[in-house]
């Protein structure tokens, strides 16, 4: 379905338990973030949890918007500019999402108010060092997958990620430039008809011409037949034997040949 201004109009809008004025979006199978300026920025909550989307981007400026809950959707990647469009968020619910990456999550690094962040149930989750990165990278989050950051915790992502002279670690490093190739325009398109031709460079050097084909197709009827007659004398001769029958051509063999399997071979 899509999020029109007329589907945004028409859903619940409500003071919620926490005094904040909240719009409720949620369940509305919403594959796109789309036409959310129809609310005029008058929401202090937004609830689109329980919908299909896959990108968190499109956002207008929405300077009141403190709570984003998006759980429960389909979303792999965060809009670089998600700070701009919501400068104040304090809180983002992102559970059971698909994000994978710890480089993934970057945009949040510039959401400078945000308290309370859930990424239960996405892959980043089970990355190595997750939680000590997340706590280096956001220093202003308090509530992380709903438990309190310790001090302690500080310390340890401190000591993994930042040098005493404040410089990243090589490990920090490392994570970010996980993703650091740059996207060039045409950079694709460039590799695609690159990828073309020589697939019809290969295709057209590897495909014999017809008579070829022909050729190659008599051969190979003649070979099947010879095998075939070749089986037939097999087991028409080991009928034969199996009767105790010797053929006519091996009961005239010459008896002063050596008796000797392989040599007999050998001289065959």
């Amino acid at each position: 379905m899509r999020l029109t201004a007329d589907l945004i109009l028409q859903s619940p809008t409500f003071i919620n338990t926490l005094k904040d004025r909240e719009l409720d979006l949620r369940g509305n199978k919403i594959g796109t973030i789309e036409n959310l300026g129809a609310a005029k920025d008058l929401n202090d909550t937004l609830d689109l949890s329980d919908n299909d989307i896959r990108q968190l981007n499109n956002f207008p400026r929405l300077k009141r918007l403190r709570n984003l809950l998006v759980s429960n959707n389909r979303i792999r990647t965060l809009d670089p500019e998600l700070a701009q469009a919501m400068p104040h968020l304090e809180a983002l619910i992102l559970t059971n999402n698909e994000l994978g990456r710890l480089v993934d999550l970057e945009p949040l690094t510039a959401l400078a108010h945000l308290e309370h962040l859930s990424l239960v149930d996405n892959p980043v989750t089970k990355q190595c060092h997750y939680r000590e990165w997340l706590i280096w990278r956001l220093p202003s989050v308090r509530i992380l997958d709903f438990q309190r950051v310790k001090d302690k915790e500080r310390q340890l992502a401190r000591s993994l990620f930042e040098t005493t002279d404040g410089e990243p670690t090589s490990l920090a490093k490392s994570i970010l430039e996980e993703d650091s190739k740059t996207f060039e325009p045409g950079e694709n398109i460039r590799m695609v008809d690159a990828s073309a031709a020589a697939h019809d460079d290969v295709s057209q050097a590897s495909v014999p011409s017809l008579a070829a084909k022909a050729q190659e197709q008599d051969e190979l009827r003649a070979r099947i037949a010879q095998s075939a007659n070749e089986l037939a004398d097999v087991q028409r001769l080991e009928k034969l034997m199996d009767g105790g029958h010797i053929p006519g051509g091996l009961a005239h063999q010459d008896r002063s040949k050596p008796a000797n399997s392989d040599q007999a071979m050998d001289e065959e």
